[in-house]
């Protein structure tokens, strides 16, 4: 036996076999279970077995193979002369490095139709537990929790730069690997995978982005989630903090359309959106709805972007930061990034992310949580209550302008015809200014328009200059003490007024 025994043990054996020659040559002893001592024993390499160490077989299917004296002694056992001696006295070999890497549970959740026994049986215990004595003892032991360590542990092992440094990094990562892992079991037992505020905050997340600062040049920042939660970066520089709030917002707000749709946001707020036959034209009629506010936007679709969106998004005068699709046509990425010189610039993004359970708030030293608002805003029941039948596609319109204004800031007021949004009033302090600013910029072309509110009317002026402009449908969520008073300004002015069963506001 060597002086050195090395411990690998892992679920996922990228890297295992260069990572087990390398300390082998260093002379370091290799111990393993199952499948990945046949797996090392395939590429020739000398393993003894755990179970030859614990004189114990792995028991229950497999369920336990490492939880022994002989295994957690040789890992937690300090370089003093008491525990050097117990380990003589016990005939325990001191390990010095442990290679682990846990079952997938967090992958066995995303599979579509998993059950609670799948999922269960992915529940990693011995590996989290040689993680954790490993990152306990890391002033003896280096402990390496993911593949892409592996290569920087077998040069520092080689030069002798294994300073306590980066072995107390090592634990670090080892300890952070192992308190995500129980946060996700943790919201999948409490039945909820983390949707509803619970009596712990539970949070989950790896450091995935690095933006080049936050809202202002002097604030750090970094993104922090779930890197195979579904949007893919596939060219452009890193996004910026504001990027990625007016991604969110964008998505969130595109994924909720039935028909091809797009949006353009900026200050993580809707400027502009339509629906139409085909991704282009739904670009097209979405930027001219607000082409001074798009100008330097993010871009979203709901459908695949084809060579004649993406001609359309590289036309003159055009200029946005992001543009984000569930997939695009081949050669439509590259096309992008060298149509013009400033696309080099442009970032792009594909897939369809998992929506969060929770979103999360800093404020005063803490963190507000509430549910994702997931109701989709074009299926809420409505309750017409006031004025004249109106057509399907007025039904269309205010569907359409109620989902953007979902998305768009409190106080939100959309004007919407045929598909497309003609102005956004949005993120003011009252609701009679978004409405006003509304109508100035939408004109004349705001008859026979309709109009969203996401909030109720608590006095009849605001819908009044709605009704005035010559909109020819409301639908806003009720609520207001002044209820009576909008339906019979609606009943005067012979404008449908609907009042929808939820409110969507956002703040």
């Amino acid at each position: 036996m060597a002086d050195r025994a090395a411990l690998i043990a892992v679920y996922d054996k990228t890297g295992a076999v260069d990572l087990a020659r390398g300390l082998a040559e260093l002379g370091y002893d290799l111990l393993s279970t199952g499948g990945t001592a046949r797996t090392l024993r395939r590429a020739r390499l000398r393993v003894v077995e755990v179970a030859d160490v614990t004189r114990f077989p792995e028991i229950l299917g497999g369920r336990v193979k490492t939880l022994h004296p002989k295994i957690f002694g040789g890992l937690l056992a300090r370089d003093t002369a008491g525990h050097r001696r117990q380990l003589r006295e016990r005939r325990i070999k001191p390990i010095d490095v442990v290679a682990v890497n846990l079952y997938p549970f967090e992958e066995t959740l995303r599979r579509r139709g998993v059950t609670t026994e799948e999922a269960v049986e992915q529940i990693d215990v011995g590996g989290v537990a040689l993680l954790r004595a490993g990152a306990k003892n890391f002033e003896r032991v280096v402990v390496l929790s993911a593949p892409d360590q592996y290569e920087e542990a077998l040069e520092r092992l080689r030069e002798g730069t294994a300073d306590l440094a980066w072995r107390r990094e090592l634990a670090r990562r080892a300890f952070a690997r192992t308190a995500n892992y129980d946060v996700a079991i943790a919201n999948y037992l409490g039945g909820s995978r983390g949707r509803r505020p619970g009596e712990h905050l539970l949070l989950y997340g790896e450091k995935v982005a690095v933006p080049p600062y936050g809202e202002n040049p002097h604030q750090k920042a970094a993104f922090y989630g779930d890197a195979s939660a579904g949007l893919r970066q596939l060219a452009g520089p890193p996004p910026s903090f504001n990027n990625f709030l007016d991604l969110a917002a964008a998505v969130d707000c595109v994924r909720e359309c039935e028909a091809p749709a797009c949006v353009v946001v900026k200050h993580n707020s809707p400027c502009g959106a339509a629906v139409a036959a085909t991704p282009a034209e739904a670009f097209r009629r979405a930027w001219e709805a607000d082409p001074l506010s798009a100008f330097g936007g993010i871009v979203a679709f709901n459908r695949p972007v084809n060579e004649e969106a993406a001609a359309a998004m590289m036309t003159k005068g055009i200029y946005f930061h992001l543009c984000a699709a569930p997939s695009y046509r081949a050669g439509v990425v590259e096309y992008l990034r060298t149509a013009k010189r400033w696309t080099e610039r442009l970032r792009i993004f594909a897939g369809k992310y998992r929506r969060p359970g929770l979103e999360y708030r800093s404020i005063l030293g803490g963190l507000l949580a509430q549910e994702v608002d997931r109701q989709p805003a074009a299926r809420d029941r409505w309750e017409q209550v006031a004025g004249p039948t109106v057509e399907e596609e007025e039904v269309a319109d205010l569907r359409f302008a109620w989902t953007v204004a979902k998305y768009a800031r409190s106080n939100a007021v959309v004007v919407a015809k045929e598909g497309r949004t003609l102005a956004i009033g949005a993120g003011s302090v009252n609701r009679l200014w978004p409405a006003e600013d509304a109508v100035r910029r939408v004109g004349a072309a705001a008859r026979g328009a309709v109009a969203a509110s996401d909030g109720f009317f608590p006095k009849p002026d605001t819908p009044e200059v709605l009704c005035r402009a010559g909109v020819r449908a409301i639908v806003q969520p009720a609520g207001s003490k002044g209820d009576h008073l909008v339906v019979e300004l609606a009943q005067r002015y012979g404008v449908a007024l609907f009042f929808a069963e939820r409110r969507h506001f956002r703040h």
